[in-house]
């Protein structure tokens, strides 16, 4: 489970405030207006942001005196993370490990996670080399091989168009429920929210709602909300 417990940030003019609980397993969407503070929600989460006061905690364990790498978070964001030197094989091989050493066991997994997205040609080939969709699943692949318990999204297939990005979602529900992680995925999409996330938190006036259902929450908006989606 993960738990914001009085949690309240000031970035300048900013002010983010959060009291809320994600269940175990549960893929929830963030959705709010620009600069609400869906990205800062996140940074909370995989701590490349500290809050002023409360407490982010995951399974009961606070989690402010673990650095972001030692964490139990995977992070995806809409550029991907891959580096362009590297090849595909060795972007996936860097969940494993970041020195690049793997064992043959290790090269074995990474053909695997591989296979599973799809790629499992395209082992030796640049980043760009690929076309977008195939970009997004090499960052798939090395958030499987990570199998981290909590998995944060951010737009990551904002980039790409209806039907590949649908694609993208699915594949991402599959991961996500054999690893049984607990993923939150911002978007301004509602009809991401939709296809990916049964529960949805709104941010809006500085404050990160509890999560609600994601349908009958689209279906009947509140004020802000609706003006937001433009209903």
């Amino acid at each position: 489970m993960l738990e914001f417990r009085g949690v309240r940030l000031a970035l300048g003019d900013f002010r983010l405030s959060a009291d809320l609980t994600v269940g175990t397993g549960a893929r929830v969407a963030v959705i709010g207006p620009s600069g609400s503070g869906k990205s800062t929600l996140l940074g909370l989460i995989s701590g490349f942001l500290v809050p002023d006061q409360g407490q982010v905690l995951w399974q009961g364990r606070d989690l402010a005196p673990l650095s972001p790498g030692q964490r139990p978070v995977s992070v995806l964001f809409q550029d991907q993370n891959l580096f362009p030197h590297l090849s595909v094989g060795q972007n996936v091989g860097l969940g494993l490990r970041p020195d690049l050493r793997l064992s043959p066991a290790e090269r074995e997994r990474v053909a695997g996670a591989l296979a599973r997205v799809g790629l499992q040609d395209m082992a030796d080939r640049r980043p760009a080399q690929l076309s977008g969709g195939q970009q997004s699943r090499v960052a798939l692949a090395r958030v499987l091989l990570r199998a981290r318990p909590l998995l944060l999204l951010d737009e990551p297939f904002g980039a790409l168009g209806p039907a590949l990005k649908d694609e993208m979602l699915d594949l991402l529900a599959e991961i996500a429920g054999q690893t049984d992680a607990t993923v939150l995925m911002v978007t301004h999409d509602p009809d991401d929210a939709r296809r990916f996330a049964p529960e949805t938190i709104v941010i809006h006036d500085g404050r990160a709602e509890p999560p609600v259902p994601t349908g009958p929450l689209l279906d009947d908006p509140p004020p802000d909300l609706k003006a937001y989606l433009g209903g």
